[in-house]
């Protein structure tokens, strides 16, 4: 695996959020579950999982499939990220 700045980026990324929503569970525990166009019910962790997996494969398809710069493929990630958390 190459280790670049947006490979690090990533995975500073997914350790941040996990900090984050670790501290937003301690600080609000539970969340209100929801149901989304999945049609079943998630809670906040749910669809930050949901979003880590996604970006993960976006990621791989990325570095197999693209040319461009992974800092666009990442951004990607970023918009990925927010659709899981509003609409899923």
């Amino acid at each position: 695996m190459a280790w670049t700045q947006p490979t690090a980026a990533f995975f500073l990324t997914v350790a941040g959020l996990l900090t984050l929503m670790t501290l937003w569970e301690f600080i609000s525990p539970g969340g209100a579950p929801r149901i989304g166009v999945l049609r079943f019910e998630t809670t906040r962790g749910d669809r930050l999982f949901v979003s880590l997996l996604g970006s993960a494969f976006i990621c791989l398809g990325w570095l197999a499939f693209a040319t461009a710069s992974l800092w666009i493929g990442l951004g990607v990630c970023l918009v990925y990220a927010l659709l899981v958390f509003l609409f899923v």
